[in-house]
């Protein structure tokens, strides 16, 4: 299953213990978890309660697990699974799954591939941003940035998320290059509340672009 996701150019990382899991959460940020129920520590039930009572950002959840009793389903479901999987695993199946989760829980290009939350446009084509119709000028990689940003707006993003995710570097390298995006973006896009958004630091942990309500013209 490993190798599936990252034929698929998917950064994978891998946890024995629930434990484990839990520990990153608490500094690091994932697109998607894949949980089995059945680990070595504890059930991955609780590991799912703890993400859910836990962070304020919504991970999506992918059970795959041997247990396929409805009640188990049902249990997952209900305490924020965004799928369930029962093994086993059918390789096509489950990479549809994963795209479709992805797509319910990112912000999506509309119709002619642009990005609109707001005032703020994205053309995925030209790589270009407006802000109200008006133009600005970024680097190709601050325009990496601003996209990895807006997809997931709401979420907390640490700042090895986000170097793996535009950079495609280690998270464990020096993470000031990440900082300078941040502020230079910050300023260029004006993502300090007064458009409707904000970029905003999450102490010891990262950041995060976040709807405000717009000010009064």
């Amino acid at each position: 299953m490993l190798a599936w996701l990252e034929n698929e150019g998917h950064e994978c990382h891998l946890f024995s213990q629930g434990k484990h899991l839990i520990r990153s959460l608490g500094r690091d940020t994932f697109d998607l978890i894949i949980l089995d129920w059945m680990l070595p520590d504890i059930e991955g039930i609780q590991v799912l309660r703890w993400i859910r009572e836990h962070l304020d950002w919504h991970v999506p959840v992918l059970f795959v697990t041997a247990r396929d009793a409805e009640a188990d389903v049902v249990d997952a479901l209900e305490c924020g699974a965004d799928d369930y999987m029962a093994k086993p695993i059918k390789h096509r199946e489950m990479l549809a799954r994963i795209k479709a989760i992805t797509r319910r829980t990112q912000a999506q290009p509309e119709d002619g591939g642009t990005l609109q939350l707001g005032p703020y446009g994205l053309n995925l084509t030209t790589r270009t941003v407006s802000l109200r119709g008006m133009p600005v000028e970024l680097t190709q990689k601050e325009f990496e940035l601003v996209l990895f940003l807006f997809r997931s707006a709401g979420r907390v993003l640490s700042r090895g998320h986000i170097l793996e995710g535009v950079w495609g570097c280690s998270p464990d390298l020096n993470t000031r290059t990440v900082d300078t995006h941040i502020s230079r973006i910050r300023n260029k896009l004006g993502l300090k509340g007064e458009h409707g958004w904000q970029l905003k630091a999450v102490y010891q942990h990262g950041y995060r672009l976040e709807r405000v309500e717009e000010s009064p013209a």
